[in-house]
């Protein structure tokens, strides 16, 4: 029974192996190309880069791996029905069920591999994603480019004609507090200064223009030193516990627990639907192998995507329900009434 066992545990790993890198690898193209827009607002290197797709890699892994278990398990079972290698581990005495039980094995691995990267990796990798983008979106603030327009320091917009060093010239900042007020500030020179509180702007020799709907008000300095407070707290590291724990009053934070919880279960939950449409006796059934991976990827997904937007744990409950009693009722029904 053990070299059975391996016997069908070699052949599934050949299979998975040679979907799973294809689909990790179309994945990884699509986070790239979405890292890669990050440039259109914040300069990165190319050793940024790959840093951003290492804390990226979590979510792939996580949602490349059901997609190749399913086609792994079908592709698996329906060439050894094909080449009548199961067929002749029936004829041996073995029934369908124990030679499924393998397999119902690396699901349930698979299953708390998936567990495990949902809700211990993805929670810590998406923080340092976030925080990555937060210090560079603070570093672009202090790298003022001159004669280049929409520029922001804090909340207010800048303007530069020159840069010598650190030293800026000719400076232009424009504010709206509300509605109906709007100020100018104009500056011979200017510097940004960092300190542990934030970063703030030091003019010098300049004007400013404070204007309503009632009146125009002009005030000459001799220095004025502006401060960037539109992210003075930083971001906020939550480990994994406090991070879900927030799921309990945040009713999106638990339809995300839902989602993730489900797809983590595909693999376990997919063995015996998948096995009812591919154990099959190919003298008198075909080879719908691509059937049958589209239609079972299509109908877990269809049911993530809805947990993910109205889903309750009672719904999840009675989902996986329904799912284990009509995929046993499908595999007996199918497969051990006959093997």
């Amino acid at each position: 029974m053990v070299s059975i066992k391996e016997y069908l545990s070699s052949h599934f790993s050949k299979s998975f192996l040679t979907i799973f890198l294809p689909f990790f690898l179309i994945i990884s193209l699509i986070y790239i190309v979405r890292i890669a827009t990050l440039t259109s607002k914040i300069q990165i290197s190319f050793q940024e880069l790959l840093l951003l797709y290492a804390y990226s890699i979590p979510d792939i892994v996580f949602y490349a791996l059901p997609l190749s278990f399913v086609s792994a398990l079908a592709n698996t079972l329906m060439r050894l029905s094909q080449e009548n290698e199961l067929i002749v581990l029936y004829a041996l005495g073995l029934k369908a069920k124990n030679v499924l039980s393998t397999m119902v094995l690396l699901g349930l691995l698979f299953s708390l591999l998936l567990l495990s990267i949902s809700f211990l990796a993805m929670p810590l990798s998406k923080q340092f994603y976030a925080s990555f983008k937060e210090e560079k979106r603070a570093q672009a603030k202090l790298n003022i480019t001159p004669g280049k327009l929409g520029q922001k320091f804090g909340n207010y917009y800048v303007y530069v004609k020159e840069k010598k060093g650190v030293l800026l010239k000719d400076i232009v900042i424009y504010n709206r507090t509300d509605k109906n007020n709007e100020q100018f500030f104009s500056a011979q020179t200017g510097v940004i200064q960092t300190n542990p509180s934030g970063a703030s702007l030091l003019l010098s020799d300049g004007y400013g223009y404070t204007y309503s709907q009632t009146k125009l008000q002009q005030a000459q300095y001799k220095t004025l030193e502006i401060f960037d407070n539109s992210n003075k707290d930083g971001f906020n590291y939550q480990t994994t516990a406090s991070y879900w724990a927030q799921a309990t009053t945040d009713a999106k934070r638990m339809r995300r627990v839902l989602f993730f919880l489900f797809i983590s279960l595909i693999p376990i939950l997919s063995v015996y639907p998948v096995a009812s449409f591919s154990m099959i006796n190919p003298r008198y059934e075909s080879n719908h192998s691509f059937l049958v991976i589209f239609a079972t990827t299509m109908v877990f997904y269809v049911i993530a995507s809805s947990l993910n937007k109205w889903g309750t744990p009672a719904i999840l409950l009675v989902v996986i329900g329904l799912i284990v009693l009509s995929s046993n009722w499908l595999f007996s029904r199918k497969v051990s009434k006959y093997f």
